[in-house]
């Protein structure tokens, strides 16, 4: 088949001839004159013959996708506008690893790559390699007898020629021919000279020796498409275990036509880009020793979203956010026994959906925070006369399962604490003194008074810095039901971002709820973010461990020694991707999407990078820069 009969296909028109001249008719005497009669043509004759003329006259696809004009040349071809040339290679190197293809898989430029295997005889192989190792036998026994010292690379030569022989007689190996060729293409010749010596150099850099296929165009052009014909068919002996590694199991790229840009694949340099709402689930765990860049690559997705209309709502530890939140305009609440932020766990959303009682839901989200407030446990008694003493909490605000009555103005835990002292079992007056401390104590102030807080801004942080370390945990659980009731009210796409998550890890019940946020975010729009630089209390927990089965995207970036392992196996990271972690830069390491993952780069543009950056000497240069001349 010829590349033009394959790449245009067009079709000969019918060749008319004119009518013969009717010879003279001759009257023999002796033969009366015979008149032969056509016989009539059937109706389904005609029609197809009405069909094929019809056909014949119009355009078909061939026809159209065809290009102008193909000029084949000795060492290139030009198809229309565009120049081709193909390369077959005829060198490889001695050793090969997995994935040694990659540079090429990677090239700059786009290229056209095939491979061809075939398999061969293993009978024909044997008795070649056996001939070849007397050859190479009788070598080494001359220059012995002529007193002369062996040449190493015979001997290399027969070392592998016995292995390879008994790998093949014992069946452990099969031998097969391999055939390489590549096909690249540009707009004009100047270009197409430049990609030639960058795909040479490219290649001689891993050992692959290539050649233009020189008067050989068509052919090699032909080899490369997608068709299976292999014309010029030079090739190159390989073993099962050396051919294996030709397999390009390499990810070019990892990328999406829509979403926000996450930082640059260090493969091959191109971009990751993302839109985590079309993913499985919207959820992101980011694993990170401090000062690795974790913070700054939230702040920066959180700003990219926000310009594509995600809403952002932070639960900010250690005031990370405040700069960057006042900076474009959003909403930053902090919370403390000083402050005038309050939030009231107690307060019902107010939101009635078929076959949810809310009452029943609350009075189990109270019961863990007690749990969390009390130091993480309750014998059975005490949970019982905790569940009773809620529901007559509740009941006192004439608040009950009905919906109609949950919109009446909410208790408080004080009202909590004078139901407990009311009632006659010892172990409700414990709990009431449990609880004591924040109603009336030292941690009163935060957790007693009514909502004052509503969230309307599209960028939001809630501050927790100025909570003592044993509050914190405390403050998180209640924000984060504060914000799930905010998500339920009004569905939208929004992302959470949960910084050190490793808080609520170190109780059952706060890491249950975070799993549950997690598990039904992408019912309500929400994308869920748990950051945390305390690798061992976020796997150690077996909801932690369900947080990061239910996220579709993980970052990992630079690890500590002592939490790499657990890392590893969790992500089923190879060795060499663990050694990466731990030597990976700032703002350098591992992004997983769904089954794929790369090697990600993060960059910020300089705007963004002033915004975000937490670097104390990169602060103080800049504030530096903002005084005014004295």
């Amino acid at each position: 088949m010829g590349l033009l009969d394959l790449l245009i296909g067009k079709k000969k028109a019918p060749v008319k001839t004119a009518p013969k001249a009717a010879a003279p008719a001759v009257n023999t005497p002796q033969t009366p004159n015979k008149v032969s009669v056509a016989p009539a043509k059937s109706q389904a004759q005609l029609e197809e013959e009405a069909v094929k003329n019809f056909s014949e006259g119009i355009v078909d696809v061939k026809d159209i996708i065809a290009p102008p004009a193909i000029e084949i040349d000795f060492n290139n071809m030009q198809i229309g506008s565009k120049y081709f040339r193909t390369f077959f290679a005829t060198g490889f190197p001695v050793w090969v690893g997995a994935n040694w293809l990659s540079p090429l898989i990677n090239f700059e430029k786009p290229i056209t790559i095939s491979t061809f295997y075939y398999p061969t005889d293993s009978g024909l192989v044997l008795q070649r390699l056996k001939r070849k190792i007397t050859e190479l036998q009788a070598t080494l026994n001359l220059d012995l007898e002529a007193g002369k010292l062996p040449d190493p690379n015979v001997k290399v030569a027969l070392r592998s020629a016995e292995e390879l022989q008994d790998q093949i007689a014992s069946g452990n190996q099969k031998f097969f021919h391999f055939a390489l060729y590549i096909t690249i293409r540009s707009t004009n010749m100047k270009e197409l000279e430049e990609i030639s010596r960058n795909i040479e150099s490219t290649l001689s850099a891993i050992g692959v020796i290539v050649k233009v296929a020189s008067l050989q165009q068509e052919q090699g052009f032909l080899s490369t498409l997608p068709l299976g014909y292999d014309k010029i068919y030079l090739n190159r002996n390989m073993d099962t275990t050396s051919l294996a590694t030709t397999f390009p199991f390499v990810s070019s790229e990892l990328t999406m036509d829509d979403g926000i840009m996450y930082g640059i694949n260090k493969h091959n340099k191109s971009l990751i880009i993302f839109d985590r709402f079309q993913m499985p689930n919207p959820n992101m765990v980011i694993f990170a020793t401090s000062g690795a860049g974790k913070s700054y690559f939230v702040k920066l997705e959180a700003m990219r979203s926000l310009m594509l209309g995600t809403h952002i709502i932070i639960i900010d530890p250690e005031k990370e956010y405040e700069k960057l939140t006042k900076a474009i305009g959003g909403e930053y609440i902090t919370f403390s026994q000083d402050q005038q932020a309050k939030l009231n766990p107690f307060e019902l959303s107010g939101i009635y959906e078929k076959d949810e009682d809310e009452l029943r839901f609350k009075i189990l989200f109270l019961q863990g925070l007690i749990r969390i407030m009390v130091g993480g446990k309750l014998s059975p008694v005490e949970t019982a006369i905790l569940d009773r003493a809620l529901i007559l909490t509740y009941k006192e605000k004439g608040i009950t399962p009905d919906p109609a009555t949950q919109r009446r103005p909410p208790p408080l835990l004080e009202d909590l604490y004078k139901i407990l002292n009311a009632m006659a079992e010892d172990e409700a007056h414990m709990l009431a003194n449990k609880i004591e401390r924040y109603v009336k104590g030292s941690a009163a102030g935060v957790f007693d008074q009514p909502t004052n807080i509503e969230v309307n801004n599209t960028f939001t942080a809630f501050s927790i810095r100025d909570l003592s370390d044993e509050l914190r945990p405390i403050a998180m659980y209640v924000m984060l039901d504060y914000i799930w009731t905010i998500v339920k009210k009004d569905k939208r796409q929004r992302i959470l971002i949960i910084d050190e998550a490793w808080w609520m890890m170190q109780y059952p019940d706060a890491a249950r709820f975070v799993y549950s946020i997690a598990k039904r975010s992408r019912k309500y729009g929400l994308g869920v973010t748990t950051i945390t630089q305390d690798v061992n209390d976020f796997l150690n927990s077996d909801y932690g461990k369900a947080v990061v089965n239910n996220s579709s995207i993980q970052l990992l970036l630079k690890q500590n020694p002592a939490a790499v392992d657990q890392i590893q196996k969790v992500f089923y990271l190879s060795d060499g991707e663990k050694d990466y972690l731990l030597s990976a830069g700032i703002g350098e390491g591992l992004f997983f999407a769904d089954y794929n993952h790369v090697a990600i780069q993060i960059l910020a543009s300089e705007n963004e990078h002033n915004l975000i950056t937490t670097n104390l000497r990169e602060i103080l240069a800049m504030n530096e820069v903002k005084k005014p001349v004295q």
